[in-house]
């Protein structure tokens, strides 16, 4: 089990090592974040079951829903891939338009959380605050970040302790639902905590 924990933890040390010397993510980089446009003040935008106008409806989008998490395109470009609480689902892009981009490393607002044990970090423009059931929350402080097109590296302080954030652009499950994350990521306390889980740009 040492061997395995050492084994993890310098892969994802190699890949923090590759994010920092990597390209700018640039602001057509998926997962992004959309708002809905050109939809009647009186009407919804149909989020469908599969990326066709005439799939089965499997919720809407209020005329002026914002920040809502694109996670990938349909082979023709038209759809978006939604993540939902209960699973995901596919809204026409021609009704999205994408919200300002966020120049820093690691984007704002994120939403990071695992499970066995369970842990969350959320990150906004005013802060982060890094949560577990044994601790509760704990404000943190940033020392810095770096990254690239596939993904990003961050270092906080937690009272004395350093946490370190990696967050790779790639497909994860949160192994208890059906829903999709656009992006894995990693805590590590530098010492014996190692805690992996998804992330979304989604407050949802």
């Amino acid at each position: 089990m040492a061997h395995t924990t050492v084994h993890r933890q310098l892969r994802w040390v190699a890949i923090a090592i590759a994010l920092a010397f990597s390209t700018a993510a640039t602001a057509q980089d998926l997962p992004g974040r959309f708002g809905v446009t050109d939809v009647a003040p009186n009407d919804v935008l149909n989020l469908r079951e599969r990326p066709d106008p005439s799939a089965p409806v499997m919720g809407t989008l209020p005329p002026d829903a914002h920040g809502i998490e694109v996670l990938s395109l349909s082979p023709d470009g038209r759809w978006g891939l939604v993540p939902r609480p209960e699973g995901r689902a596919w809204a026409a892009m021609r009704f999205l338009s994408p919200e300002p981009f966020d120049p820093r490393p690691v984007p704002r607002p994120l939403r990071c959380l695992g499970t066995e044990p369970f842990w969350s970090l959320r990150l906004s423009k005013d802060g982060a605050i890094f949560e577990t059931p044994d601790q509760g929350e704990r404000p943190l402080r940033q020392h810095g970040e770096a990254g690239g097109s596939t993904g990003a590296v961050a270092a906080f302080d937690a009272g004395g302790e350093t946490l370190d954030l990696t967050v790779i652009r790639q497909a994860c499950s949160d192994g208890m639902s059906d829903r999709p994350y656009g992006f894995s990521a990693l805590v590590w306390n530098r010492g014996d905590t190692f805690l992996e889980g998804c992330c979304t740009l989604s407050s949802q």
